[in-house]
């Protein structure tokens, strides 16, 4: 199947302003995002993420390269790369004086679905305001704001939607429901794009993971390989009290947990856990009971982008 996304050269040059000078937000990004998957784009505050969602929905021109979505080169074909993206964004941009079934009707109009082909009602049923679909978006909560945000994103069905920190201070409820119909939507042929500061969520929910760093790809792999990619792993050690520790390989960092067990952290690729175990076997310890505990994608991500 061919990508969803191709990317190539893709740069971004902010113009000097004030006493500002001139920033490269991007620089030369080359990525592609395969159709059917949910792909996540990781990196910290202000390292290109942002400018390049902004770009492929069409709200920040490019400084050079290459864009293609779903096929459709931008800079040949406008309107139908645009109209085969939808984007989520984090901030809550609605007219405050609409009503989600007004804002929904008006979203549509804007790229031109005709109102035989509107499907108003069932993405308020989808997202859940079917019981506010004529109040006024003022009056809606912070999560039920989020939930039209989304609902926006879909009106035109587009082949690809961007998920720009769709879960940033919402309650569990809402972030359930959201992944339930981000499940759905994929399994329906969607490709999802998301970009989270809450790594857990990406190691759930992604099938392959970039990471970006001062404007660049540092990383791309399948979330398995990437949760591969940890060097630290950690022995969890019940034993009985709490003897003295003998000397340990260096490079070892050892502590004691709240319910009684020895945690042990080290280099799986530097030294092997029976060197560990020796150790304490060694000095007398009872050992009653051994569980291992991998590095998540958190640890990968401050290996990658620390510094």
């Amino acid at each position: 199947m061919p990508d969803a996304i191709q990317i190539t050269g893709l740069r971004k040059t902010y113009a000097a302003q004030g006493n500002a000078p001139a920033k490269d937000a991007l620089k030369g990004i080359d990525l592609t995002i395969p159709q059917g998957s949910i792909f996540g784009l990781l990196g910290p505050n202000g390292a290109g993420k942002s400018t390049m969602i902004n770009i492929l929905a069409g709200l920040v021109n490019k400084t050079a390269g290459r864009v293609s979505i779903w096929g459709f080169d931008q800079d040949v074909n406008p309107r139908q790369s645009r109209a085969a993206i939808g984007v989520m964004p984090q901030e809550l941009n609605m007219d405050p004086f609409f009503s989600p079934r007004a804002s929904l009707e008006v979203q549509a109009g804007l790229y031109g679905v005709p109102k035989s082909e509107r499907w108003t009602d069932e993405l308020l049923a989808l997202v859940g305001l079917t019981d506010q679909a004529n109040a006024y978006a003022r009056a809606l909560s912070g999560g039920m704001k989020r939930r039209l945000l989304l609902a926006k994103a879909l009106v035109h069905r587009p082949h690809i939607l961007v998920l720009d920190e769709p879960t940033a201070g919402v309650d569990i409820t809402l972030r359930e429901m959201l992944w339930k119909n981000v499940r759905r939507l994929n399994e329906q042929g969607m490709t999802i794009i998301l970009t989270t500061h809450y790594l857990e969520e990406a190691e759930q929910m992604c099938d392959e993971i970039a990471i970006i760093n001062h404007g660049q790809v540092v990383v791309r792999k399948p979330t398995r390989d990437l949760l591969g990619q940890a060097e630290s792993k950690t022995l969890v050690i019940e034993t009985e009290g709490r003897p003295a520790l003998p000397p340990l390989p260096q490079d070892v960092r050892a502590e004691w947990r709240g319910d009684g067990r020895l945690a042990v952290t080290y280099n799986r690729r530097a030294l092997r856990a029976d060197r560990i175990l020796d150790a304490l076997r060694g000095a007398g310890w009872p050992i009653i009971d051994v569980a291992s505990e991998q590095a998540d994608l958190e640890d990968v991500f401050l290996s990658l982008t620390r510094g």
